[in-house]
C-alpha cells in the first residue's frame, strides 16, 4: 500500500444498532486509531501504513461518519462514540491497546478511559476536543438552524463544506484531499448527516469527563499544531498538565489537521512511544 492509497474498510460490525466500518493492517501489538470530526479514518492513510511495520493498526469510521451507517434520527454524538470504541476493542479481543486519537477521537478515547474503564498501553493524542469551551461560531449557528442547513441547495453545501474543511489545515489541502474528505457528506444521505453531527455537538459530553482528568496509568504523549485555528494550542498545554507527566509537544507549521500538514510528526511520536516502552 502506498502512503497515498486510500485505506480499506472491508469489515462491518453492528454497534448499538449502527453499522460501523473498520479495517486492520500490519502485525504485532494492537494500536487503535480514532479520527475526529468532520473527517473519517482516511485521515490515517499516510500514517497507518508506516506504523503497520511495527503494530497491528486498527482503524474505523465513527458512528455516522465516513463509510459507517448514516440515517435520519441517528445518535452520532460523543455520548455513543466511546461506547463504540469500547465495543470494538472487545470484539477485536484487545487487552490494553495503544491508542492514537485526534479531535473528537480524543474526546472519545478520554471518555472511554475515564467513564468506561477502558485501559491503554499508551495514548498519543493531538488537537483534541477535551477542554471547555469549544464549538466554533459555525457549530453554534448550525445547532440553531440544522434543518435549514440540511436543506441547502447542493452547490451551496459543497462550497461551504470545502471552505470549512480548508480551515482545519494550515497548508492548502489538495483537490484529492478535499474530494476525499467531502465525499461522505454529499448527496441526499451525506448532506443531512454532516449537519446532524454538528447539530449534536454538545459541550456537556466533555464536561461529563473533564472533572475526572488525572494522570493516566500509561505513557501519554500530547501534541498540538501551533497554527490550529479550531482549538488554541494553549489547550494542549493544559491537557498535558492534566493527563500526562510530559509537556505538550508543539508542531510548527501545522493547523488542526496535523495528519495533512505534518503527518511525519505523528508517526515520529508513536514510534518514540514504542521505542521508550
Amino acid at each position: 500500500m502506498s502512503a497515498e492509497a486510500m485505506l480499506d474498510l472491508p469489515n462491518s460490525s453492528i454497534i448499538q444498532g449502527n453499522a460501523v466500518r473498520w479495517g486492520r493492517i500490519g502485525d504485532g501489538q494492537a494500536l487503535v486509531a480514532v479520527h475526529g470530526t468532520p473527517f473519517s479514518s482516511q485521515v490515517w492513510r499516510r500514517i497507518a501504513p508506516l506504523l503497520a511495520a511495527h503494530r497491528t493498526v486498527y482503524y474505523f469510521d465513527l458512528i455516522g461518519y465516513g463509510q459507517s451507517e448514516m440515517r435520519e434520527g441517528q445518535d452520532v454524538s460523543l455520548a455513543v462514540q466511546n461506547k463504540a470504541l469500547v465495543a470494538l476493542c472487545g470484539e477485536w479481543d484487545l487487552d490494553r491497546p495503544e491508542i492514537l486519537a485526534h479531535d473528537f477521537g480524543g474526546a472519545t478515547a478520554l471518555r472511554a478511559y475515564y467513564l468506561d474503564g477502558l485501559r491503554f498501553s499508551s495514548l498519543t493524542i493531538f488537537d483534541a476536543v477535551a477542554l471547555a469551551p469549544w464549538g466554533s461560531p459555525l457549530v453554534q449557528h448550525v445547532r440553531r438552524h440544522e434543518a435549514a442547513f440540511a436543506g441547502m441547495p447542493d452547490y451551496m453545501h459543497r462550497a461551504m463544506l470545502r471552505a470549512y474543511l480548508q480551515t482545519a489545515a494550515h497548508e492548502p489541502l489538495s483537490e484529492e484531499a478535499l474530494a476525499m474528505y467531502s465525499a461522505p457528506w454529499l448527496g441526499p444521505v451525506g448532506q443531512p448527516a454532516f449537519y446532524r453531527q454538528i447539530g449534536q455537538m454538545d459541550q456537556r459530553f466533555t464536561d461529563d469527563v473533564e472533572a475526572l482528568y488525572g494522570r493516566m496509568d500509561c505513557p501519554v504523549t500530547v501534541l498540538w499544531g501551533q497554527e490550529d485555528e479550531w482549538i488554541p494550542p494553549e489547550k494542549g498545554n493544559v491537557l498535558a498538565s492534566r493527563i500526562s507527566d510530559r509537556p505538550c509537544i508543539p508542531i510548527p507549521g501545522a493547523g488542526h489537521l496535523v495528519q495533512e500538514d505534518r503527518p511525519e510528526m505523528i508517526v515520529a511520536a508513536v514510534l518514540n512511544q514504542i521505542a521508550n516502552r
